[in-house]
């Protein structure tokens, strides 16, 4: 257990080596050589964590955090900024992550958002062979009907991880599709559902619309559903991804955040400003290709690996 627990560490960093690149590194050598601390390496940290993507409001915020605690502690020592600086960023995302608990409630509705391209449906792929694993029974609902061969890639995934999929034809009212897939779920006895839901464009106000009527459709035929809905966020979007959790929370009340493609990109800081600015706890992490790639997001874990 130990060593898979050490073999998924080492993937963790591994996935996070871009962005340990643009951020650590780059601290690193702002650091590096200096005995006193000055204004300009203050400057240079937020601009260093900026240009990482974790938004001016976020850098703002952790200089002024370091710098008041280098001045309670009366030093000037450049080395103390980095241990400093880590352990603010975990103060900022403790408190978020560590997966979902689906059994509060049977069938147990997680309803998965976002614009198409970020890996909405694969996400659900992944969580539903996640849960398969775990022994429970998983139905998936097709409810992205706009996109052609969503429903197919959806299907494959089905297959792969022994779920059942309820889908109506190409360009179908997606709520119809999740109605279907609600009663279905609470006739077999379904542990959980998962519902890929209409992915156009976030700038589209009809998306919002559709995704606000697909919510009302689960509260109304089981109460207390969805008890999950979760924001699909592609990390090499870098800020782009803040301002799209922003409209989407502001249409559907996001539960968690999946960030997605954490492997392939330098923007991995993102996640900070997301759990900052948008007070929403990211619940998965996507750090590569393979089903268990998709974890449990834990804040040390991913700081400790980050730095």
């Amino acid at each position: 257990m130990a060593e898979e627990k050490k073999g998924l560490f080492q993937r963790l960093k591994e996935g996070l080596s871009k962005t340990h690149k643009g951020l650590v590194d780059k601290v690193d050598q702002a650091i590096l050589g200096r005995k006193k601390i000055d204004e300009g390496l203050y400057d240079e940290l937020e601009e260093i964590l900026v240009t990482s993507d974790l938004g001016v409001q976020t850098s703002y915020k952790l200089i002024e955090r370091v710098r008041e605690r280098l001045r309670r502690g009366e030093s000037d020592d450049a080395a103390l900024v980095k241990k400093y600086l880590k352990e603010e960023i975990l103060s900022i995302l403790k408190g978020t992550g560590s997966g979902i608990d689906t059994r509060r409630a049977k069938p147990f509705v997680i309803m998965v958002v976002g614009v198409n391209g970020v890996g909405k449906t694969t996400t659900i792929g992944k969580l539903a062979s996640r849960y398969r694993g775990e022994g429970r029974s998983v139905l998936l609902s097709a409810g992205d009907t706009f996109r052609a061969a969503a429903v197919e890639q959806l299907e494959v995934w089905g297959e792969r991880s022994g779920c059942g999929v309820i889908k109506h034809k190409e360009g179908s009212d997606p709520s119809a599709v999740l109605f279907d897939a609600l009663k279905a779920a609470q006739g077999r006895g379904t542990d959980i559902l998962i519902a890929d839901t209409a992915g156009r464009l976030h700038t589209k106000t009809n998306l919002m619309e559709e995704l606000k009527k697909t919510r009302r459709v689960v509260e109304r035929e089981a109460p207390g559903a969805p008890h999950e809905v979760l924001l699909v966020l592609d990390a090499t979007t870098g800020q782009n991804a803040v301002s799209q959790a922003k409209l989407f929370k502001e249409a559907v009340e996001i539960t968690g955040i999946v960030l997605t493609k954490l492997d392939g990109t330098a923007k991995g800081g993102v996640v900070i400003s997301i759990v900052d600015e948008l007070k929403i706890p990211v619940k998965f992490i996507g750090i590569g290709e393979g089903v268990e790639d998709l974890r449990p997001f834990e804040p040390s874990e991913f700081v400790e690996a980050l730095f």
